[in-house]
């Protein structure tokens, strides 16, 4: 199945049902950014079962990022200038935004349970959030663009990745572009890990969902699969 658009499509996302697309397209040639929702079980030709124009009322930039709330009954957006913005699908209002970021928020994703979301930032820093009420509960700060960031679905553990853009490094060592993971205490904050291997930045990150490795692709056109020890997978801390 095509939906085709004039526009680029930026971000997707299946509904927690499987029956639902979530996908957003750029502003772009005279044409708003919008985010759309599409039944896959319905023919292409009778159009999304929602379509929410972001920027037309220029209340909102581009959508950069995107998920499904909790059991379907809400979307959430990141955007290029830092907005957190949740909408009712249904009928097509936002229902809850905030501005956590300076800059692009570049990912989101859930914990396990769709509790929590972290927020990825070009600001330096992700975010954890309150998944229905967007509150803010917690920030890993670094000192570079952090692309992507991810929940351990077994320890309360969060691994960010980034570095800075390919073309300010081209002439650099991997060490000054910081391409590392970096793993931080979800609760904490603090830093306990990093793991070397990229020679560019880290553009996504994903936990397998049995907590014992993770994926890392990077601009280096490289995907690594890291495989966590076993003093990693015994470790637990009492608190």
């Amino acid at each position: 199945t095509t939906y085709g658009h004039e526009t680029p499509c930026r971000t997707c996302a299946f509904s927690y049902d499987g029956h639902m697309v979530l996908y957003s397209t750029d502003e772009a040639m005279g044409r708003p950014c919008e985010l759309f929702v599409v039944d896959i079980r319905s023919r292409p030709e009778e159009g999304p079962a929602k379509r929410i124009n972001v920027t037309s009322r220029q209340k909102h930039k581009k959508v950069t990022s995107c998920l499904w709330g909790t059991l379907d009954d809400f979307v959430v957006t990141g955007h290029e200038n830092g907005e957190l913005v949740q909408w009712d699908f249904r009928t097509g209002e936002e229902t809850r935004a905030e501005h956590p970021h300076t800059l692009q928020i570049m990912d989101l994703q859930t914990n396990k349970d769709l509790t929590f979301i972290v927020s990825a930032s070009k600001d330096c820093t992700a975010k954890l959030f309150d998944l229905e009420t967007l509150t803010h509960v917690k920030t890993y700060e670094t000192e570079r663009p952090v692309n992507s960031a991810a929940i351990s679905p077994t320890k309360d553990h969060v691994v960010l990745g980034g570095g800075q853009e390919a073309i300010e490094v081209t002439q650099t060592s991997a060490q000054t572009g910081k391409f590392e993971a970096r793993f931080f205490h979800l609760i904490f904050e603090e830093e306990f890990a990093r793991v070397k291997g990229h020679f560019g930045p880290i553009n996504s990150l994903a936990f397998h969902p049995d907590g014992k490795s993770y994926a890392s692709g990077g601009e280096d056109g490289f995907v690594r699969l890291q495989y966590f020890d076993v003093d990693y997978l015994e470790y637990d801390l009492t608190y």
